[in-house]
């Protein structure tokens, strides 16, 4: 039984060898490399695979893993949106996630973010480096005395709710299909009241047709001119170059973006002293009230070894014929 692990970070080896220790008869090879047209005949005698990865994979990979025997993908992260599940299906691969790595470890910087915002903590770490200690324009917010607008109250966005009330504030929240267990802590209204009362906006839906440039300049437009967004979701859920106008414009009071669309070209790089790779991205870090951080919401030491413990359980599942409650695509029936 051989599985391999893709995209593996040094962080991660940890992780991968105690799983190992605790399954002497599976053999798990790690490999630094994406699931792309270029590398995927290096499966070739793996019975599984996972992978971790932002760039898409390409239509002509699905089929060559059914020709090398492969059974599913799965992917150590809640979003799957890399891969084509139309075309897995088609070609005999199941796909699984990891739905709930660590709720927490996202919902912990979206409050993270929230507070840096509501204190100006951008701009009073600016000042201070610059030895500018003046108090002018640095008065901020007490969370209990604000709204905060959930959107998309599932595991992250609840777990964000619970935070946000345990600390004083109103919460209120918008999803499609409302998990009225959150009584207790929200209020579920439509996404157009959530976008007007709310003094912060947090995002935390998945990514999908519906779900992109959820906020447009028609959204942003419904915000309150001192209100924020936080964005620990997906990139194209916002428009940036909406974004990036309305905060120019003043007609939002900053933002925490902690996912950008094309992510996956300057996040986890080293691009110092070097050009960087997106225009908005270069709009967005001139602005003093704009907090930017490369997608390290998951990355705490609990939500990484549960990422690797669920996957590798999951494909080991897969492959060896067990029901996995985290498939989210099966494999079509021959």
């Amino acid at each position: 039984m051989k599985i391999l692990i893709l995209s593996v970070r040094p962080d991660e080896q940890t992780a991968i060898n105690a799983w190992k220790d605790r399954h002497p008869d599976v053999s798990v090879t790690s490999a630094e490399w994406e699931l792309h047209s270029d590398t995927v005949d290096q499966v070739e005698g793996y019975a599984g695979i996972v992978i971790q990865q932002r760039s898409l994979i390409e239509d002509d990979v699905y089929p060559r893993l059914h020709e090398l025997g492969i059974k599913q993908i799965t992917t150590r992260t809640a979003g799957f949106d890399v891969i084509n599940l139309k075309a897995a299906a088609a070609n005999g691969l199941a796909v699984s996630n990891v739905p709930a790595y660590s709720p927490r470890s996202v919902a912990e910087l979206a409050l993270t973010h929230t507070l840096r915002l509501i204190r100006k903590q951008e701009l009073v770490d600016q000042r201070v480096h610059n030895q500018d200690f003046r108090w002018n324009g640095l008065q901020g917010a007490e969370i209990h005395s604000l709204t905060i607008g959930i959107i998309g109250a599932g595991r992250i966005g609840g777990t964000a709710a619970r935070l946000f009330d345990a600390l004083g504030a109103k919460v209120i929240a918008n999803d499609i299909k409302p998990n009225h267990e959150l009584d207790d802590v929200l209020t579920f209204k439509s996404l157009e009241e959530v976008l007007k009362q709310a003094d912060v906006i947090c995002l935390h839906v998945d990514l999908n047709e519906t779900s992109k440039n959820l906020i447009d300049a028609h959204a942003l437009s419904l915000m309150k001119p001192t209100a924020y967004l936080v964005n620990e979701c997906r990139g194209p859920v916002v428009d940036t170059k909406a974004l990036l106008a309305a905060l120019k414009e003043g007609r939002l009071a900053g933002a925490a973006l902690d996912t950008l669309v094309g992510e996956e070209k300057f996040f986890n790089f080293d691009l110092r002293g070097k050009e960087l790779p997106s225009a908005d991205l270069i709009g967005l870090r001139k602005l003093d009230n704009v907090i930017i951080t490369p997608h390290v919401g998951f990355y705490t030491n609990i939500a990484v070894q549960n990422m690797i413990d669920i996957s590798l359980d999951d494909t080991l599942a897969i492959i060896s014929g067990v029901e996995c409650e985290h498939v989210v695509q099966q494999a079509a029936q021959a």
